[in-house]
């Protein structure tokens, strides 16, 4: 218990010094997000902070291949995933870059993730599937980070369920390392945002989930359909108001505030109140993959169902024409 609690105060300084020294470096270069319509907020905040959080992430990797030799391949494809999808992240954050150039870096890194899932005895379909698991929730976070403190306490939750799932040893420390360090960035993020993520933040903390989920899943498949539950509110959201965008015929691609949680943001005026009902969302869903990891079969797919159909009602509800009665 002393060794967890030292391991997550540590990577909590690092992301709290971290995010400290990036935001004077954003300051110094004029890495600005300025208020515009296709953007929640309405004040010129630095971004890039969520470096801090990619650098504990690497620090703690490093720890564990130092400790794990046997999983040097695993651990060395992950690290280095991580450093590419931060890295066009770091260099869009400075100059804006092609989302196709962005996209094609990202599936470099997802490559090396499943090559290093099929080297960790992982099947075929299981690297297949870390690919696909990393291509999409790196841009799914990157898609929802868009107000104060929302993607890092969604990831903060979804971290901190998947160490316990995982009950102890490599995952778990990884794990708590992710979740340590989001919660030593927030505090510059709540209540009222002093810096953003940042591109290099928001995909690495897709890139780093996607890695979790996909080491939980080979060790059980058969409850692996429960770790969609904690990420389950991005993921519904992301997904149906790409899905409209698609549909409408729009450049669904760029940035844009059609996302239920931004059209609740301008219903209520209130970030915070938007990022603590998603967390509350993710706490419960969280603890329904907790339960459904030691039940029947049945109850983790009635569970995912449940919350999946009640998330996609609440999308509708959401994102009603704002003439209707506030929120």
């Amino acid at each position: 218990m002393a060794a967890c609690t030292l391991w997550a105060a540590l990577f909590c300084a690092v992301g709290y010094l971290g995010t400290w020294l990036a935001m004077q470096y954003a300051v110094n270069h004029r890495l600005i997000d300025e208020p515009g319509e296709r953007r929640s907020h309405t004040v010129a905040t630095p971004r890039g902070g969520g470096i801090g959080i990619v650098v504990a992430l690497l620090m703690a990797t490093t720890w564990l291949l130092l400790r794990n030799p046997q999983h040097a391949p695993l651990l060395l494809s992950f690290a280095i995933g991580l450093a590419l999808v931060a890295g066009i992240g770091w260099a869009d954050d400075h100059r804006a870059r092609s989302p196709w150039s962005r996209l094609a870096v990202q599936a470099v890194a997802a490559l090396l993730l499943g090559w290093g899932i099929w080297q960790e005895g992982g099947s075929f379909m299981a690297a297949a599937v870390a690919f696909t698991a990393a291509m999409v929730l790196v841009n799914v976070w990157n898609f929802m980070d868009g107000i104060d403190g929302l993607a890092t306490s969604q990831t903060a939750i979804a971290a901190l369920a998947f160490g316990v799932a995982a009950g102890q040893g490599m995952v778990t420390s990884l794990a708590f390392a992710l979740a340590a360090a989001c919660l030593g960035f927030l505090p510059f993020n709540l209540p009222r945002a002093r810096i953003f993520l940042g591109d290099v933040g928001s995909g690495a903390l897709g890139y780093a989930l996607a890695a979790l989920a996909i080491w939980l899943a080979i060790q059980d498949w058969v409850h692996s359909p429960g770790l969609l539950l904690p990420i389950s509110a991005f993921l519904i959201d992301a997904t149906l108001t790409l899905a409209m965008r698609i549909v409408r015929r729009q450049a669904w691609w760029l940035p844009h505030t059609e996302h239920a949680y931004q059209n609740w943001v301008r219903r209520c005026g209130k970030h915070g109140r938007v990022t603590l009902a998603y967390a509350g969302w993710s706490v419960v869903a969280s603890g329904l993959m907790l339960m459904g990891r030691t039940s029947a079969p049945a109850f983790m797919m009635t569970a995912l169902l449940a919350t999946y159909l009640a998330g996609w009602v609440l999308w509708i509800w959401l994102r009603r024409p704002l003439s209707d009665a506030a929120v």
